[in-house]
Parts: structure tokens; sequence; C-alpha cells
């Protein structure tokens, strides 16, 4: 059970939520939360491991500094263990194996079964395969400079386990909105905000005499708004990606030009899709054609 400076209490035995939401002053133990902060980050679980080997290790130089070591010759002799320790596990795990490329599917799947047999025990068979092929796409020149958030996992209801497969790029669990709902080899632009008529951050009061003025009014608004999306059009734009609401008057115009829209109402997944087709989130729809600067390219959206 732990309660946190807002008072907020937890009842966990997660060691990584108990040492983020614990105030800790001691520079030893401040090490202890950032190793075990890191592990968590890079790996996703073992923090309990890292706390109660990283204790023990500790506990262990207390002594000996009392026989009268210097804290740079204990430093010096965990860092020779450690190395011989990784030396002997690949001996015996991997006898005779060279050292490990990244960029081998049936390595990277060996390696990897006993992480995800300690959280799926019985389908390390099926999943390994899949996560080192999803990791090996997506694996930049410098592996160092590997993105965990390159790869993501949906979940579509009434599949199982034996039909996961990996899909190269994007995958949104969303609907198109209109009756385009597939294009191959387009421009993408993306609107951080929604697609609709433009609205005045104060209040105005507009006098109409008479029916002929209100239909003028009302035209008005839909030659705005269709301009605005001609725009989108005469830029070569076949997909549009709207963070937010897409008014019913855009959709229409936007059909007209055979545009295909898809709302997205996720900030994070707003990030990912202009990562993934390089495309820049516009703040709102404009008259002015978004530049070629602004525009990403998919190969298939459906």
């Amino acid at each position: 059970m732990v309660i946190n400076h807002l008072d907020k209490l937890f009842v966990t035995s997660d060691a990584s939520t108990i040492v983020t939401e614990l105030e800790v002053f001691h520079p030893a133990a401040k090490l202890l939360v950032a190793a075990a902060r890191a592990q968590a980050a890079e790996v996703g679980d073992g923090t309990n491991l890292v706390l109660s080997l990283a204790g023990e290790l500790l506990a262990k130089a207390e002594g000996m500094l009392r026989d009268g070591l210097v804290p740079a010759e204990i430093a010096e002799g965990y860092s020779r263990a450690c190395a011989k320790a990784l030396e002997a596990l690949e001996a015996a795990v991997f006898p005779g194996s060279a050292e490990l490329d990244v960029r081998d599917a049936a390595g990277v799947a060996a390696r990897l079964r006993a992480s995800v047999a300690s959280k799926q025990l019985g389908s390390e068979r099926v999943l390994c395969p899949l996560i080192a092929r999803a990791c090996i796409d997506v694996c930049p020149k410098n592996p160092a400079n590997f993105n965990v958030d390159n790869v993501r996992i949906i979940k579509i209801m009434g599949g199982g386990l034996p039909d996961s497969t990996v899909v190269p790029g994007l995958v949104l669990r969303r609907d198109a909105e209109g009756t385009v709902k597939s294009v191959s080899n387009a421009k993408v632009v993306v609107y951080a905000q929604g697609i609709d008529t433009a609205g005045t951050e104060t209040k105005g009061t507009v006098l109409i005499r008479s029916g002929e003025e209100l239909e003028k009014y009302a035209q008005g608004e839909e030659d705005a708004l269709e301009r605005c999306d001609k725009a989108v059009a005469d830029a070569g734009v076949k997909f549009v990606v709207s963070g937010s609401a897409v008014g019913e008057m855009a959709l229409h115009f936007l059909e007209k030009y055979g545009i295909m829209v898809l709302r997205v109402p996720s900030k994070f997944d707003l990030r990912r899709v202009c990562r993934a087709t390089g495309a820049v989130a516009l703040v709102k729809l404009t008259a002015e054609p978004p530049s070629p600067e602004e525009i990403g390219f998919v190969r298939k959206a459906s």
C-alpha cells in the first residue's frame, strides 16, 4: 500500500508503480529507482529483479567497504563479474553461436522466447516469430536508436492468437467517415483540429431581413468551405486525416472531389500517423492549399 504526495492510495505489488510513486531522497536509493524506471522503459518488465539484485549488490558492497576495499575497486569487480556472467549465459543458452545479428529473425525469435514465455506461457512459439519480424521491420540502421513505440498491437474482435499477423505500416481500427473507403498511392494531409466551417472566438449578430438574404448567407458559408476543400484537392491530396469531428457539409465537398476522410481522435495516434506518412499536422482548414512539405504519402489506405 502506497500513498503518494497527492494522498492517492495505491494497492499494488508492481515494483515499477511503487518506486514511481514513492518520494526517494537517499542517493543510492535514487539510483535504484532510476535503474527500475530504465528497465520498465526499455523492456517493460523485470523491475522486481532489478531492485532485488541491485539491493543485494549494495549490501555486498557495504561488507567489502568494511574489509578495506575502495568503491572504485568494487565497481571494477562488479563490471568484470557482469561480463563473465553474460559470457557464461550466452554459452549455456546458445552454445557455439556468434554475436547476434539483430536482423536475423530466427536468432531474435530464439532469444525472445524466455521473455515471452514468462508472460504468455505456451504461446511463445506463435508470438516470438511475429515479434521478431515486427521489430526487424522497424529497426533503424543504428539498432541503438530503436523506438519501441513503432511496434503496436491492435486487437480485433472475433479473432484468436493463431490469426495474429504482422502488418507493415500503420493500422488504425476505425472506419472512414464517408463513402470513399479505399485509396492507393495517395497524398495525405493531417489536420489536428476538426474539419468544418470556421467559427469566431467572439459572439456576433447578423441581421437578416428576408429569406433571400438568409439563402445568400448560407450560400456564402458553403462557397467558403468548398474553396477550402477544393484547395486540398488541387494539391493532389486523396486522403485527409482529422483530429476531431468532420462537419457534414465539409464531408460532402471532400467526397465530391473523391477524397477519403478518416477521423483519429487520439492525439497520440495522430502523431503516429504524421510520423508514418511524413505529414505535418495543420492547425485548421484554410483556402490556401497545403505545401509539399506539409503533405505526406500513403501506399494504401482502407
